[in-house]
């Protein structure tokens, strides 16, 4: 018999109910079909009662932040607001937990509270893709990408949701082998079982159909550029096309014209900004590559009914 491998999931409040089933249910099938207890698991939170996840279902858990048993792996579980969980005891926790030698990852939005206490420091990592424009803001030295995993690292960290089954499958093939890891997809009814390179969000080219490498191309250098947009024109000649045949492109594939989609593209910036960071209007204006607060809160306004000084903080 295999001594089996401990994981501790420290639930954060608020945390999210998929990424804490996709994390949970392949090690569990891992034992069934297995025979063996190849996993064991435990679930922690700062009361050391219970933790509520974001749909609002309530989770008991077995230890508290002090409590915590000897594992092979700790993960912190966040969801949203996790800025607004990240307390005291919880880092302290995860301070002692390095000290002595626990493998540490994390799952979700959990990458935030790593990085915050400085853990994730010139590492890669993954993070949810809606915390991405915030948290490159807030912590430039970590090297974000949009993987669905990163499993290579000191610290482990998936981006949430079915990415945090890839990563337990990916674990399980690690620790016993491909076949077990394919049986246990097969019994989730998982069939596209994603290695840690995969990509967050479902592609343009997916999502609409388009199968032209030079609209592809032109969305890239928009995303690239937002800080100091591109014109249509230069973006048309970086890419080896006229102004015109950029124009057409955009009217035939996404019914719209490069320049509203450019504008589209910094205005959802700025507002993933205005909402999960502490920027000043101003320095979100300039990440977003408009040169004034004044010209920026006008186009806000026009675009989502509501000023950007009014935006801080809301979800919606």
């Amino acid at each position: 018999m295999t001594k089996p491998q401990h994981f501790t999931f420290v639930l954060v409040e608020e945390f999210s109910h998929l990424a804490f089933s996709c994390a949970v249910e392949p090690l569990r099938i891992a034992n069934l079909l297995s025979g063996e207890a190849l996993y064991r698991w435990s679930f922690a939170s700062e009361d050391g009662q219970s933790a509520t996840c974001s749909n609002g279902s309530v989770t008991l858990v077995h230890h508290g932040l002090d409590t915590l048993p000897k594992c092979d792996r700790l993960f912190i579980l966040s969801g949203i607001n996790m800025r607004t969980h990240l307390t005291t005891p919880l880092l302290a926790m995860l301070r002692r937990e390095a000290r002595h030698g626990t493998p540490i990852g994390a799952l979700c939005s959990g990458a935030w509270i790593l990085a915050e206490d400085g853990f994730l420091n010139g590492m890669t990592a993954a993070i949810h893709w809606e915390f991405h424009d915030s948290f490159m803001e807030r912590f430039p030295e970590v090297n974000l990408v949009r993987n669905v995993f990163v499993a290579d690292e000191r610290h482990l960290t998936a981006s949430g949701g079915t990415a945090t089954a890839d990563l337990m499958l990916h674990l399980i093939e690690r620790d016993h082998g491909a076949d077990l890891s394919m049986a246990v997809a097969d019994q989730m009814v998982y069939s596209a079982a994603r290695e840690a390179t995969a990509a967050q969000r479902v592609s343009l080219q997916s999502r609409n159909g388009i199968r032209n490498i030079h609209l592809t191309r032109a969305i890239q250098r928009m995303r690239e550029t937002i800080e100091e947009p591109l014109s249509p024109a230069q973006i048309a000649a970086e890419i080896g096309i006229s102004t015109r045949q950029l124009e057409r492109l955009f009217g035939k594939f996404l019914n719209t014209s490069p320049k509203k989609y450019f504008m589209e593209l910094r205005l959802d910036r700025a507002r993933h900004l205005l909402i999960q960071t502490e920027a000043s209007v101003i320095e979100i204006a300039l990440a977003c590559g408009f040169e004034s607060s004044g010209h920026f809160s006008r186009v806000y306004r026009a675009a989502y009914g509501i000023a950007p000084m009014q935006q801080h903080g809301r979800l919606s």
